[in-house]
């Protein structure tokens, strides 16, 4: 079955320790039946020729002893099969984890981050509760309506029939209810993903929440979500308001039964009244297998839903693959090269570039500038494969993009991208992300040439400083020089800096420009930035307009141009000298 295809694997895995749980079960509801055939025999032998009290002690004592044999039974039957569904719940985890590691950053644009941590609580839990209990309920289930009814039928089958005269109408209300509970408990979860976003968002954008005073509206869409998340589950227990007691009619009917025609028999001895006691005590215990029908109905239909919405991610296919690598390419120098580039985002969509060519060599410094939306960030996309270019567009060392393993690639191109993320942890293990190998000199190094080594020291901890969620507690040019630390600890062969000192003041840029000429001596950097300050040194400079490369060369050969690299510079020179005034 489809819906199961990306459990069952965990499942055969543990196939073992599930048998051995079934097999405890069954020894469990034998010896259940058992004790109330006992007590069916020692009923029947009050006031019979040779009977004692004794007779009864027996029968108790041995009742008793099954019992607490059941109990101890029980605690393993636990740990066998909930125990089991536990691990089986960590390995589907690890599952979806590890998809989601390797999904697309264009997965990530259209996917609200809500609806993924709704699939990691509820989704996830209702599928430990169907491998959980649904194993467990579904052989009690078998093993005690087969062995009940056998016993039944061995005492009356008359009786037995009369007795199940009602059943055929519960199935109809199983079917019924449960296309039911399937429909409304996808709902329920769709919702419940809505409102789990909507509050991740709210908490993550706090700041700007409180900042133009929008607590009154934020508190009125959550509101409107927590009133339809309750709607949506009124609505299932209404429905389970329904199912439960009809159930239950149709149970207290059948016992009505039993006790009519049952109690007619005993009274003309067709039967014994040991008998009509167990015959009472079998239909309890059918009684269970009936109510239990409708929990797995339920846990089935949840299970099933939820693994329909997880399927629904674990299909979805990466775009960015290893596809036509080729695998002896382990390392990178740097060599850069462009070859008539022409990319769309969509196919119905306009060209973002109509024909980029440009090449630097490995060890040189590349900077790309223009105005803003002309394409900058998205060239760095590309190199990176973030997206995927047009095939035999993009080389490095001569390499075609796509026979480079994404894992090389990864390795010797790092990026410090505009959008800073840092981690709720330590200034220390945020910068050692890419190298956790790297001792306290290696990364008090980075943050030096980062210029941001005296501003970590007074910090309150240091380097041991837990800094806030996504790096609330730090400044804008702090998050900056800590990812550019991060980015220079892994010693990348090429290193780019997507507008990565925009908010950092010239005194400090120009410093860290300066160690950063030194340390990356005989290494690739590509630098984007609106500041022409950041780029001067840099061995060429590409300016993009509207597609194209509109001029290229030295910061000294585009300023004899007089072009668009002349005009922003002069803007720039005209901004800084009012800003010193």
């Amino acid at each position: 079955m489809k819906t199961f295809e990306k459990v069952t694997p965990f499942v055969k895995k543990n196939l073992h320790k599930l048998f051995f749980g079934i097999i405890l079960i069954v020894i469990i509801d034998a010896g259940q039946l058992y004790t109330i055939k006992i007590m069916q025999k020692a009923i029947d032998s009050i006031g019979r020729e040779g009977f004692t009290t004794n007779s009864l002690l027996y029968a108790s004592l041995l009742i008793v002893g099954i019992t607490v044999l059941i109990t101890i039974l029980r605690y393993f039957w636990r740990i066998a099969l909930i125990g089991t569904a536990w691990m089986i719940d960590r390995d589907l985890r690890q599952l979806y984890y590890n998809h989601l590691m390797k999904l697309s950053a264009n997965f990530y644009n259209k996917t609200k981050t809500g609806d993924l941590m709704a699939y990691a609580t509820n989704d996830m839990n209702a599928i430990r509760m169907l491998i959980a209990f649904g194993f467990v309920v579904g052989v009690d289930i078998l093993v005690i309506a087969i062995a009940s009814l056998f016993f039944m039928i061995d005492i009356s089958l008359r009786l037995t029939l009369l007795a199940i005269i009602p059943t055929p109408f519960l199935s109809i209300i199983i079917i019924y209810f449960g296309k039911r509970i399937h429909a409304k408990f996808r709902k329920v979860q769709k919702t419940f993903a809505t409102m789990s976003g909507q509050v991740q968002e709210s908490i993550s954008g706090i700041r700007v929440v409180k900042a133009f005073v929008q607590e009154e509206a934020e508190l009125e869409k959550m509101s409107v979500s927590a009133r339809e998340y309750l709607k949506d589950n009124i609505s299932l227990v209404k429905i389970f308001a329904m199912f439960f007691p009809v159930m239950f009619l149709l149970i207290n009917i059948c016992m009505g039964i039993v006790l009519i025609f049952g109690g007619e028999a005993a009274i003309l001895y067709e039967i014994s009244m040991g008998e009509f006691v167990a015959f009472f005590q079998y239909l309890g215990m059918l009684v269970w297998p009936m109510i239990a029908i409708g929990w797995i109905v339920n846990l089935y239909q949840r299970g099933t839903a939820s693994l329909k919405r997880m399927n629904s991610i674990l299909e979805v296919e990466p775009e960015i693959t290893d596809n036509q690598v080729n695998s002896e390419i382990k390392n990178l120098k740097g060599k850069v090269s462009f070859k008539n580039l022409r990319f769309q985002y969509k196919e119905d969509t306009p060209f973002i570039f109509e024909d980029i060519s440009f090449e630097i060599e490995a060890g040189k410094t590349l900077a790309i500038v223009g105005r803003t939306g002309c394409g900058k960030t998205t060239i760095i996309d590309l190199l990176t494969r973030v997206y995927n270019p047009p095939g035999n567009t993009i080389f490095i060392d001569d390499n075609e993009l796509y026979n480079i393993p994404l894992e090389t690639l990864r390795t010797n191109v790092v990026m410090v991208p505009q959008d800073i993320f840092l981690f709720s942890d330590t200034v220390a293990s945020n910068i050692s992300l890419g190298n956790y190998e790297a001792d306290i000199e290696e990364i008090e190094k980075a943050a030096k040439t980062a210029q941001i080594f005296h501003a970590i020291e007074e910090f309150e901890n240091g380097f041991d400083t837990v800094i806030g969620e996504r790096g609330v507690t730090l400044s804008g040019g702090q998050k900056q020089r800590l990812a550019i630390s991060r980015a220079l600890l892994t010693n990348p062969n090429i290193l780019i800096l997507d507008d990565a000192l925009s908010s950092v003041d010239t005194k400090t840029e120009k410093n860290i420009l300066h160690d950063l000429i030194k340390t990356r001596k005989n290494k690739t950097t590509i630098i984007i930035s609106h500041r022409i300050s950041s780029i001067q040194h840099a061995d060429k400079i590409i300016v993009l307009n509207e597609g194209k490369i509109e001029e290229e060369g030295t910061h000294k050969e585009l300023l004899a141009l007089t072009g668009i690299y002349h005009d922003l510079y002069e803007k720039q020179q005209i901004e800084e000298k009012l800003e010193t005034r």
